[in-house]
């Protein structure tokens, strides 16, 4: 049997890494690969701010997950310490007494293998498989392909791929500025947002493209409304725009369930429930769309808060959830009679704008033989008492 021997760092591991390993397995008919993040690298540091060697070791397991006779080892990261490749190959040459191993590796790599620790007995125990990329410095790889043949009777096979221009040090750049997610597996991306390693913030159009297929189609207008508006309102106001934008794509995510998936998803989050929320489904979607939004999309506690309290309001109301509040309420697809005035002290008298809406609200439902939830009466009685802030 031929087994291709992948470590790294993966910190992250990325569509490259993923591409490498295919074309490396189809080119030298592999009947396997062992993909193996290490603990600690023995030519570098890892990164400041990197998740933990369990964290990497999932993300590789979910980026390798679909790849065909490939598996992801937790060898090295559960031998602990400095992971050498001697090391690794002579317990896979243990295990496989009688097969061929190749180590894969990139071209960096091949130019400074001298260097590794024991690298004669890593050619005694493996064959070398190096990723070249196609129109690269081809002459340079053969001169040292064929040195460390001559010198050290290395089997050295260039594999030819068209190599993913990115790297795990240029994606830990990209990610805190919402980019990056062309170039990663899109669970290994949803994993990375989920738990926000290496301070990633969700790419916007991702973040749309997850929260609209959550949504019946007819909403879709009014989140992108809100969203606009909350960016605006935001500005006006000096809240944090982009957290405004990320409560506003995501404040109506579960606005379709009924109240059973309601219920589930408020013992899921740990969301506590008055009597009246037990009963009415319509005042949950906000409480377990801030439960998505913290803990599958990984967002902090100010958008968490704005989204959770966008339906009833309550009393002293940071100024994300004001914004998020009204940007609901006035959002351009709205249409009824007194939105218009609504709009105008929205980017007036923000608080003046609060007061005039928990009252609609409250007339609203009262016509309709509703009860208002006691949090909104709390809301509107805190402003009437002169509780302002953004005048």
């Amino acid at each position: 049997m031929k087994i291709g021997v992948f470590g790294g760092t993966f910190n992250p591991p990325h569509r490259g890494h993923v591409a490498a390993v295919k074309e490396c397995a189809a080119a030298l008919k592999l009947d396997k690969v062992l993909v193996i993040p290490d603990a600690q690298p023995p030519h570098k540091e890892i990164a400041g701010g990197s998740p933990d060697a369990g964290a990497r070791l999932e993300l590789t397991r979910l980026a390798f997950d679909k790849v065909k006779h490939c598996s992801v080892s937790d060898m090295e990261i559960s031998r602990g310490g400095v992971s050498y490749t001697v090391d690794t190959l002579r317990r896979l040459k243990e295990k496989y007494p009688t097969d061929k191993l190749y180590l894969l590796m990139g071209t960096d790599m091949l130019m400074c293998f001298e260097q590794w620790r024991e690298f004669e007995e890593i050619v005694r125990l493996a064959s070398l498989a190096v990723f070249a990329r196609r129109g690269g410095e081809r002459e340079k790889l053969f001169r040292q392909a064929e040195k460390l043949r001559l010198t050290y009777g290395a089997n050295v096979r260039l594999v030819e791929l068209d190599a993913v221009d990115i790297s795990s040090t240029q994606l830990r750049q990209l990610l805190p500025q919402r980019q990056g997610v062309e170039y990663l597996p899109p669970e290994v991306y949803g994993r990375i947002i989920q738990r926000r390693y290496y301070g990633a913030k969700p790419d916007y159009e991702w973040l749309r493209r997850k929260a609209y297929a959550m949504l019946e189609p007819k909403r879709v207008a009014h989140v992108k409304g809100c969203e606009e508006e909350a960016v605006r309102l935001a500005r006006r106001w000096g809240a944090d725009e982009e957290r405004a934008r990320e409560a506003a794509i995501l404040h109506d995510i579960t606005k379709k369930e009924k109240l059973d998936e309601q219920l589930r998803l408020c013992a899921k989050y740990g969301i506590l429930l008055d009597e009246m929320e037990k009963h009415e489904g319509k005042l949950l979607h906000s409480k377990t769309g801030a439960g998505i939004a913290k803990y599958e999309f990984g967002c902090d506690d100010e958008v968490y808060g704005a989204i959770y309290w966008h339906t009833t309001g309550k009393e002293d109301m940071a100024l994300l959830e004001k914004v998020i509040y009204m940007a609901d309420y006035i959002e351009p697809t709205r249409d009824f009679e007194g939105v218009q005035e609504l709009r105008r002290l929205a980017y007036t008298d923000l608080d003046r704008a609060l007061e005039l809406g928990f009252q609609m609200s409250i007339d609203d439902m009262t016509g309709r033989n509703i009860t208002p939830h006691d949090r909104t009466l709390g809301a509107l009685a805190w402003i009437k008492k002169g509780n302002r802030q953004t005048q």
